[in-house]
């Protein structure tokens, strides 16, 4: 089993890392290889709405751009069994690293069977010191996995308060992922 962690996060400790870190251990105890991908570790370019709003991700199926380090992450995303996507929470919504990247993800998995197609993901939103946004953010999060055909796993929405039982919550339900239960399975 292969689980990609997609983290938004531009911070090496805190939160968010914390809980990246529960959760890549929960998968690892169960056996798992875990890839994390740090998206503010790239230079990587917002979408750059080619043409009439539709390049050659839609017809395609990559983007034009991809050489800053884009197409690699999707191949990596592509070769894992489930993913784990995180982020802090900012303005309600998911990082800037993080929205930037699912925005030109979606366009090239955009009517295709693709990278996430059918493959489950954990959601992790972590907003910091408000604990506003979680579910602005998880919902965001939600519409990018329909729109590319994934499969939910499950939502874990954690902040400065809820954060010690949210960690296990994380750490256990990456542990069940790569212990192979699936979405819909009765415990």
């Amino acid at each position: 089993m292969r689980i990609c962690i997609l983290s938004g996060t531009p911070k090496k400790e805190g939160l968010c890392q914390s809980v990246i870190n529960a959760a890549k251990q929960g998968a690892v105890e169960a056996g798992a290889e875990v890839d994390e991908i740090r998206l503010c570790d790239y230079k990587l370019i917002r979408c750059q709405v080619c043409g009439d709003g539709w390049g050659v991700c839609r017809s395609e199926h990559y983007c034009k751009y991809g050489s800053d380090g884009f197409e690699d992450i999707r191949k990596r995303i592509r070769e894992s069994d489930e993913i784990i996507i995180a982020s802090p929470v900012y303005w309600g919504e998911t990082s800037e690293a993080l929205k930037s990247f699912l925005d030109r993800l979606r366009r090239c998995e955009f009517g295709q069977s693709g990278a996430l197609s059918n493959k489950q993901v954990l959601l992790i939103a972590v907003p910091g010191g408000s604990g506003n946004g979680m579910l602005t953010c998880l919902e965001q999060l939600d519409r990018f996995c329909r729109h590319t055909g994934a499969v939910i796993f499950d939502y874990i929405g954690v902040n400065r308060w809820n954060s010690d039982y949210k960690r296990a919550a994380a750490k256990a339900a990456a542990f069940a992922m790569a212990t192979g239960r699936k979405n819909g399975d009765t415990v």
